[in-house]
């Protein structure tokens, strides 16, 4: 089955360059200058995935709207903010109107598609039965890496393709420290610290929703972070 991908963009040489990748991909690919063309060809049929930009036209947070109703119509939906905007007000927005991903536009476009994939690629496998060998134990955290899912405690933890990557790269070596550049590389995103640092956060707000008491992901001030192997055995 075909994937159909809707890119919401509003730069017509951007849209199309984007498009005529993802269509040698192998995608179907709608494209749309401004939120009102997009939802009207939503109302018919969804994309099998949604790339926005936030600034659409003459709406300068149009693409938060967008991202807000597509939600409201499916709570499974690939979304994935691909935007100039890399400020943390806006990264924190938009992951909280329920994208999957937040990521800015000099991401290289094999990272993109890459993105993309991994994005179907836990769609696919979302009711599936984890397989053993894909599974990752710390504690109370576990990672099933070929689903892109992670629980802590039995319960799920809802991250984004990004903080998922983030999580493992920590969780995978505990102890070891990781620096924005490593946490950058192994999560395939290329932001300035200050949107590492942002992401952080966020990871650790999920998980204290779940548990006021986590405390694994340490600041190692100037140096990086690292997954706190003595605090996550506390009980």
């Amino acid at each position: 089955m075909s994937r159909r991908i809707a890119i919401v963009e509003d730069e017509a040489a951007i849209r199309e360059n984007y498009a005529d990748v993802l269509r040698k991909q192998g995608y179907e690919v709608q494209t749309f200058a401004n939120r009102k063309d997009a939802m009207s060809a939503f109302d018919i049929r969804l994309p099998s995935l949604a790339i926005i930009d936030i600034g659409l036209e003459n709406e300068i947070d149009g693409g938060f709207n967008l991202c807000q109703t597509l939600r409201s119509l499916s709570d499974t939906l690939p979304i994935i903010f691909l935007t100039a905007r890399d400020n943390d007000f806006d990264t924190v927005s938009g992951l909280r109107m329920g994208a999957d991903d937040y990521l800015t536009k000099d991401i290289s476009l094999p990272h993109l598609t890459a993105r993309i994939a991994a994005l179907f690629r836990r769609l696919d496998v979302i009711d599936q039965p984890p397989l053993p060998e894909s599974l990752l134990h710390r504690g109370k955290l576990s990672l099933d890496i070929s689903r892109l899912t992670i629980q802590w405690d039995g319960q799920p933890v809802a991250l984004t393709v990004t903080e998922f990557w983030m999580v493992h790269a920590l969780a995978k070596f505990p102890g070891h420290v990781k620096s924005r550049q490593v946490l950058m590389q192994e999560s395939k995103i290329f932001v300035d610290g200050s949107t590492i640092t942002s992401h952080v956060k966020r990871i650790r707000k999920k998980f204290i929703l779940i548990d006021e008491d986590f405390d694994c992901i340490e600041t190692v001030y100037g140096m990086g972070y690292r997954w706190n192997i003595m605090l996550e055995t506390v009980t």
